[in-house]
């Protein structure tokens, strides 16, 4: 096992915080899985060139997955009044598996020491 320096396990330790963060959004839903991330990023971004990455990083999944959230939502409250939009309230659920899985895996991969690039990320801050 490598030992790493104190800097870098602070480093790689709010680099995990970053992604890990996102999960504030079930205790605080609505915007908490933007909120968790953005507290972090700019308390920590300076200070650690990594997490300003890894951050920005964060965040633009996690807007992309509110914006997409909200997105199927109107769309099923449209279809609704033909019943298609029923049918569509599964992908909720699709969104939020994908939601979680991905943080997992970003925050792992942040623990090696690693940049991950989420998938299906608008890249609004760069």
């Amino acid at each position: 096992m490598e030992t790493l320096p104190e800097t870098g396990r602070s480093t790689r330790t709010w680099t995990v915080f970053c992604h890990a963060s996102a999960f504030a959004g079930f205790f605080f839903p609505g915007a908490g899985h933007i909120v968790g991330p953005l507290i972090v990023w700019l308390l920590k971004r300076d200070e650690f060139p990594d997490v300003d990455e890894h951050g920005k990083e964060s965040l633009n999944f996690q807007i992309s997955m509110f914006i997409y959230t909200a997105a199927l939502g109107v769309v099923c409250f449209i279809l609704m009044f033909v019943v298609i939009g029923f049918l569509l309230l599964p992908l909720f659920g699709v969104l939020l598996v994908l939601d979680v899985v991905l943080v997992i895996v970003a925050s792992v991969k942040a623990n090696e020491g690693q940049l991950y690039r989420y998938p299906l990320t608008i890249r609004l801050l760069k």
